[in-house]
């Protein structure tokens, strides 16, 4: 990745500080209680995060009929799987849309305002996502980007870029793995990452 993502080691430590200081701040105000930024942060940990977006992607990648539906409908196709947890078009997961990778066509999801992100499927955005050098570079020339992530899209590849917000949260649908046609679904939700499902990356076969 180019050096124009990487951040100084001390970024977390201070980061953290920071955090840890403004949690204080509301406590003492009594806007939020000791155990409030735990029990989010567990939310995040164990109910919503990319292991729903990988269930989801593995679904349409064996059913071509609920592919479509995810495309044209994402929040009614996502109510339709039974085995993700309640609230997934609740925080963070309003309006969520899903775009289909597929031949000649490369998608690329960022947020040029702010972090908008679809938080239910891919969880808590990485830093470099916020980063306003990101956000202004990969609109401006995604392909040089995407070669920075380690990405060469072909020349002959259309690369759409979608721009995320509190109206619409993108998530992409990779493109399914070559020589993966035998494995089952939670075998192929196991090469879905959440950065192939923001389309800095491709899944990749075991």
């Amino acid at each position: 990745m180019s050096d124009r993502f990487q951040y100084p080691n001390d970024r977390e430590a201070r980061s953290a500080a920071r955090a840890k200081a403004l949690e204080a701040l509301l406590i003492e105000k009594g806007i939020i209680n000791a155990t409030t930024v735990d029990t989010v942060l567990k939310v995040f940990e164990t109910r919503m995060g990319p292991f729903n977006g990988a269930k989801i992607v593995a679904r349409a990648w064996v059913d071509p009929a609920f592919k479509q539906r995810l495309v044209a409908d994402t929040p009614a196709a996502i109510a339709e799987l039974t085995d993700l947890p309640e609230g997934m078009a609740g925080a963070e997961g309003e309006h969520m849309r899903a775009v289909a990778n597929g031949e000649g066509v490369h998608n690329l999801i960022i947020c040029t305002l702010c972090s908008c992100y679809p938080w239910p499927v891919l969880g808590l955005p990485p830093y470099w996502y916020k980063d306003p050098t990101f956000r202004s570079r990969a609109a401006r020339e995604p392909r040089a980007v995407l070669k920075e992530f380690g990405l060469d899209v072909p020349t002959a590849t259309e690369v759409k870029v979608w721009d995320s917000s509190a109206q619409i949260r993108w998530f992409v649908i990779p493109e399914r793995p070559a020589g993966t046609e035998g494995m089952s679904e939670a075998e192929l939700a196991a090469l879905v990452t959440p950065e192939s499902m923001m389309g800095v990356a491709v899944a990749n076969a075991a």
